[in-house]
């Protein structure tokens, strides 16, 4: 009896039923749960599966989301892109509005003034102007009828052609000459007789002088934006080949831009001495003794937009011309928000460095030597400078611009 209840629990029940119901529930748990599972509903599962494949496909739409923000951020910058040329053409159409203001401001006074330069019927006739794309006056003097008859033989186009090139291409071609101290004289008639023969020439309200350069290329820019409405006005001299096709690709590149100033920039030395070349009277304006111009085109060949042409016209009056008429544009242009062009193009050798460009295909928009500030001995040379470094005859036709 004492062996028995010790195999009993407190209420009586045996550890070994215990031990028995357990094991049956464990089983009977595993047989219950089988069956509920093999039961299950396969539309859940597929439910289940599906949603699974949900979440899978949710992954892509983030994928997506990066291209998208791609290609956003493309558009984003091609609004931008376009937004900023928007904004420099409005900033070049107001400027040329504020310029034409003031030039027919400045041309209403001259007229009541009897200004030769810029007349009341001329200021009337703006609005019937056509379109140009440049104005090149070619620098000349009396003195130099070969050297005009080189480069009509070589670069610039003649009689139709030049007509021709004014029509399909908006550019103009002159000769830029004043008068003598004598008007009527013999070297006025000599340039009449050649202006009646070849209509190249644009005439100055101006004494020919060397000495007198700043002030000719001050009344250059003022004729010119008056008598053409060009997007640049160019000056160069006649002793420089000219490749027409490469200059006006070149000044292509900046047609968007207000206020341009294009040309070979230098900072030469202030030459104080007396006798010598370039010597300049003002050397003390610049500081002390050895110093250095501000930086400003070479005067072989410069273009500036019509915008600053129109600058110079409306404040002629009041621009200060120094001996060297390179530093006279240039000066004329500090402390105003003009972009300044140094283009290399423009100022090339002769020959071997504008013949080896022409060679490789890129030839220079202008050539000549700088020792000479020119091509030296241009009426023997200009021919064979043509040859070698020229762009072709046909060029200037095929260029678009």
């Amino acid at each position: 009896m004492g062996l028995s209840r010790a195999h009993k629990t407190a209420n009586g029940v045996s550890t070994r039923w215990v031990s028995f119901f357990c094991i049956a529930s464990f089983f009977l748990g595993v047989l219950v749960i089988n069956r509920l599972w093999t039961s299950s509903d396969p539309v859940k599962i597929n439910e289940a599966s599906s949603v699974q494949t949900h979440g899978r496909k949710e992954v892509h739409p983030l994928v997506n989301c990066d291209k998208d923000t791609s290609v956003e951020a493309g558009d984003i910058l091609s609004r931008v892109s376009q937004t900023h040329d928007v904004i420099m053409t409005l900033d070049k159409t107001i400027s040329s509005l504020e310029v034409q203001l003031a030039a027919a401001r400045a041309a209403k006074g001259d007229s009541n003034e009897g200004s030769p330069m810029v007349t009341r019927p001329g200021i009337e006739n703006l609005k019937e102007r056509p379109k140009l794309f440049f104005v090149m006056g070619i620098i000349t003097a009396f003195s130099s009828r070969k050297r005009r008859d080189s480069i009509r033989e070589t670069w610039m186009p003649q009689g139709e052609e030049l007509k021709r090139l004014e029509k399909e291409k908006g550019i103009i071609m002159r000769f830029v000459i004043g008068h003598s101290a004598t008007p009527g004289g013999i070297l006025d008639r000599g340039i009449e007789a050649e202006e009646e023969q070849y209509k190249d020439f644009l005439r100055l309200n101006h004494i020919e002088g060397y000495h007198e350069l700043s002030s000719k290329t001050q009344i250059y820019f003022s004729t010119a934006v008056a008598k053409w409405d060009a997007d640049f006005y160019i000056k160069v001299d006649d002793d420089v080949h000219v490749n027409l096709g490469m200059v006006g690709s070149t000044l292509a590149c900046h047609r968007s831009k207000p206020r341009v100033y294009i040309g070979c920039m230098k900072s030469g030395p202030v030459l104080a001495q007396k006798g010598v070349k370039y010597h300049e009277p003002e050397y003390w304006k610049f500081g002390e003794e050895g110093n250095k111009y501000f930086r400003h085109a070479t005067g072989q060949i410069y273009a500036v937009s019509k915008d600053l042409a129109t600058y110079i016209s409306v404040n002629r009056h009041i621009l200060h011309r120094y001996a060297n008429e390179d530093v006279s544009l240039g000066s004329w242009f500090i402390g105003l928000d003009v972009e300044h062009i140094d283009e290399r193009s423009l100022c090339c050798g002769t020959l071997l460095d504008c013949e080896w460009k022409a060679q490789a295909g890129n030839p220079c928009g202008a050539s000549f030597d700088w020792s000479c500030s020119g091509i030296c001995k241009s009426v023997e040379r200009m021919q064979e400078v043509h040859q070698r470094c020229g762009e072709g005859d046909d060029a200037i036709w095929h260029t678009s611009f």
